[in-house]
C-alpha cells in the first residue's frame, strides 16, 4: 500500500528516523496492521518502506529507506544476521546465556524486542503490525539460535486489546510452555526468569554491565538495593563479597523471585555468607524511614523505573530523581558509594547529574562523581532518540572530610 508523506515527513524517513507519524502523512491507502507501506514524498518519489499501523499515531514504523528494495525472506534474514553479529561477544560467552538479540528501532526493527534466555526466546511487540510479520522474523532466529520455544510478550496497551487476532501476553508461539522459571547464567551467576509473567521480558538485561560493576565494589560492604526487582544488583553485591544486602521493592512477587535467585547461588561462599533482608513498600517511604532510623550503608543502588514517559512529565521526574538522590546520599556511609540509575529517555545524564548535585548541595554531605555508564553492547543506540539508560557512580563523604 502507498503512503504519501509531507516534505518534513519524507526528510525524516530519508534521514533514518524509524517513525513516520500520522501528522506527517497527506494521504494513505486502506491498509491493515502489518501491511508493508511504501512511503512517497510529495513528488511521488520513493522514500522508504515500513510496517503500517492504522490505529497508532506512529502510522509507519520504518524498515528501510534509500533505494527501493524487496522486503522478502532474504531481507529479513540479512537484518537479523546484522543484529546477531553485534552480539557475537555475548554469544561466545558460556558464562552468560541471557541477552538481547533484537533491540527494536536501534536494530532497524522498530516496535520489536527479542531477548534470549538460554534456549527460550521472548519476543515483545509494541504494535500489532508485528503480528503478521513474526512468521518472517522468528524462523531464522529460531534456526540460528537453536531455540526450543518462543514466548510472546505484549506492551501494556496491546495486552488490553487481546483477541483472537492478538494472542494474550505470555502466549507460547513455538515449542512447549515452560514448566517454570527459565534457568540462565549471567557472568556465572544463576538466575531464574519468569518469561511468561515477569516484568518486561522477565529480566532487566540492560543493567548487566552495571551489575558487574556493583559486584566489583561490594567486598565487605553493607549494601542497599532500592527498586530491587528480581534481585540482580543484590545477587551481584552478595557474589562480590557484601556482608549484607537490604532489598526494597513495592512488589512482593519480585522480592520472592529475588530471594529465590539468591538461594540459587548459595553454592558460592560469598553469597552463602551474605545476610539478606528485604522490605516490601513504596521506595520513598521506606527510605525516609531508614533515614529517620539513622541507617547507613557502604553501597547504595538506586535503580527506579522510568519517571518520565511523556514530555509533560519531565519536570516532575527531575524532582523525583533529586528527592531520591537526597535520600540515597543520606543513607550512604561517609566514604561509601551511591549508584543512581535512570531509564528515562527524556532525562539525559547531565540532567541526572544535576539532580544529584543539587541534592548533595542541600545536605551535610559532599559527592564526587566516579563514573558514568550507558548502554551495554546488546542494547545499541541506533537513532537519535535511542539512548535511555545511564548511571552515575558517586562517592559520598561528610562535609569537611578530605576525599
Amino acid at each position: 500500500m502507498a503512503v504519501h508523506a509531507t516534505p518534513a515527513g519524507a526528510r525524516a524517513v530519508r534521514s533514518g528516523d524509524p517513525w513516520l507519524f500520522d501528522g506527517s502523512i497527506t494521504r494513505e491507502g486502506d491498509g491493515s496492521a502489518g501491511d508493508l507501506a511504501v512511503v512517497f514524498d510529495p513528488d511521488r518519489d520513493f522514500a522508504g518502506i515500513g510496517l503500517f499501523d492504522p490505529a497508532s499515531p506512529i502510522r509507519v514504523r520504518m524498515l528501510h529507506h534509500g533505494q527501493p528494495t524487496d522486503i522478502d525472506d532474504r531481507w529479513w534474514a540479512s537484518r537479523i544476521d546484522t543484529a546477531l553479529a553485534r552480539r557475537e561477544s555475548l554469544a561466545a560467552d558460556e558464562a552468560t546465556t541471557a541477552y538481547r538479540l533484537i533491540h527494536g528501532e536501534n536494530d532497524g526493527l522498530p516496535g520489536l524486542v527479542v531477548d534470549r534466555y538460554a534456549d527460550t526466546l521472548v519476543a515483545k511487540i509494541y504494535t500489532p503490525a508485528w503480528l503478521p510479520n513474526l512468521r518472517s522474523v522468528l524462523p531464522p532466529l529460531i534456526e540460528r539460535i537453536g531455540a526450543d520455544r518462543v514466548v510472546l510478550r505484549t506492551s501494556r496497551a496491546l495486552s488490553a486489546t487481546s483477541s483472537d487476532e492478538m494472542p494474550g501476553d505470555g502466549a507460547v508461539l513455538f515449542g512447549d510452555p515452560p514448566a517454570g522459571p527459565i534457568g540462565v547464567l549471567e557472568r556465572g551467576l544463576r538466575l531464574g526468569v519468569d518469561v511468561v509473567a515477569g516484568h518486561k521480558t522477565g529480566h532487566f538485561l540492560d543493567q548487566r554491565d552495571n551489575r558487574a560493576l556493583v559486584r566489583s565494589l561490594a567486598e565487605g560492604a553493607e549494601a542497599l538495593d532500592v527498586f530491587s526487582s528480581t534481585g540482580g544488583f543484590s545477587l551481584s553485591a552478595a557474589a562480590g563479597g557484601a556482608r549484607s544486602v537490604y532489598m526494597v521493592d513495592v512488589s512482593g512477587p519480585a522480592l520472592s523471585t529475588a530471594e529465590e535467585n539468591l538461594r540459587r547461588n548459595r553454592h558460592l561462599a560469598e553469597v552463602a555468607a551474605c545476610r539478606v533482608t528485604s522490605t516490601r513498600g513504596d521506595a520513598f517511604e521506606v527510605l525516609e524511614g531508614l533515614v529517620a532510623d539513622g541507617r547507613v550503608f557502604d553501597l547504595v543502588v538506586l535503580d527506579p523505573p522510568s519517571f518520565a514517559r511523556a514530555a509533560n512529565q519531565v519536570d516532575r521526574a527531575i524532582a523525583a530523581y533529586e528527592r531520591l538522590a537526597a535520600l540515597g546520599i543520606e543513607l550512604t556511609r561517609s566514604g561509601g558509594t551511591m549508584v543512581q540509575a535512570s531509564c528515562s529517555a527524556r532525562i539525559d545524564v547531565d540532567t541526572l547529574a544535576g539532580a544529584v548535585s543539587r541534592a548533595a548541595g542541600r545536605s551535610s554531605r559532599r559527592v564526587r562523581e566516579i563514573r558514568r555508564t550507558g548502554h551495554p553492547v546488546d542494547h545499541p543506540i541506533g537513532f537519535r532518540h535511542g539512548a535511555y539508560l545511564k548511571a552515575l557512580y558517586v562517592s559520598v563523604v561528610d562535609s569537611g572530610t578530605k576525599n
